[in-house]
């Protein structure tokens, strides 16, 4: 598949891009777990069938040292005893947050609670500006058709 714009070269993309990136650096920086951004970025674009992303970051995920066993059961984390009951609450937060058109009514009281258990109100933002950014990020890669399977991990960063 070939992508239909080159968004990261195209002027006005490159500004929105630049904002993006900006913000994405804040949450890296923050006090949430490295290894559960990883997580919740890879759901979120799993969700979103956003190939490039999934593809992005599993591969940094794994350059980072996450195991495979993991990386292959974030899709059934209901199921899977590898995962932390931190990280448990950080993904179905991210997928209610991410669900939101799927006549969901958005994060329930009980999920938040949960996630708040485990993350203080620093690591809760952080939290909900990835799931936030996730979805804007893999929105204009699934509508621009950008394509999958050639990230290099550190070729970005």
């Amino acid at each position: 598949m070939e992508a239909r714009l080159d968004f990261f070269a195209n002027p006005v993309a490159a500004k929105v891009s630049k904002y993006i990136f900006s913000a994405g650096k804040v949450v890296l920086d923050s006090a949430l777990p490295a290894t559960t951004q990883q997580l919740v970025a890879l759901r979120v674009s799993q969700i979103n069938g956003c190939g490039f992303c999934v593809d992005m970051h599993t591969k940094d995920a794994a350059h980072a040292g996450e195991s495979s066993v993991r990386l292959n059961l974030v899709a059934a984390w209901r199921e899977a005893t590898v995962f932390t009951d931190a990280e448990r609450a950080a993904l179905e937060l991210a997928e209610q947050g991410t669900r939101i058109a799927d006549g969901g009514t958005g994060v329930t009281d009980e999920v938040w609670a949960h996630a708040a258990k485990h993350y203080d109100e620093d690591q809760l933002a952080a939290l909900v500006s990835l799931v936030a950014m996730m979805n804007t990020v893999n929105r204009l890669n699934v509508i621009v058709r950008q394509p999958a399977g050639g990230y290099e991990p550190g070729k970005w960063g």
